[in-house]
């Protein structure tokens, strides 16, 4: 059942059509605002004592919420670009990094230090940074 739904998908020129555009999409995008999101991130992002909850606070709590919501719908997205570019072209890895940083859910610290803990991944983003002219990401210890 599951090779003929998997060739049936293959022989489908629509959805390879789909499938060829949602890649140059994700792969121009992730070109595009991967780079310029690692630049933007504090040096001290990953560090205990940075309070990432402080963009919107003070604003009137309808605001709060709808930056929160889009905040979580866009991370979603970038989420699920970064799954795809793990099979398509694409910097994966870095990708769900980026997406899983605009989420909010319980252990988003604990996986985010693990993610960027993978030397070609916190390698790349202070490439990008000390080629913008930042200094490179502080990471805590390891027991932290």
């Amino acid at each position: 059942m599951l090779a003929f739904a998997w060739s049936t998908l293959w022989e489908d020129k629509e959805v390879l059509v789909w499938l060829s555009a949602f890649s140059a999409v994700t792969f121009v995008g992730s070109l595009l605002l991967i780079p310029f999101l690692c630049v933007r991130m504090g040096e001290d992002y990953f560090m205990p004592h940075r309070d990432h909850q402080v963009t919107l606070a003070g604003k009137h709590p309808m605001l709060r919420w709808t930056g929160l919501v889009l905040k979580n719908v866009l991370g979603m997205l970038v989420f699920a670009a970064g799954v795809a570019m793990i099979f398509l072209p694409g910097q994966g890895l870095l990708t769900i990094l980026i997406g899983i940083m605009m989420l909010n859910f319980p252990g988003k610290r604990t996986l985010e230090l693990r993610l960027i803990r993978f030397p070609g991944v916190l390698r790349t983003i202070n490439h990008l940074r000390v080629r913008a002219g930042h200094g490179p990401l502080q990471l805590p210890p390891k027991d932290i």
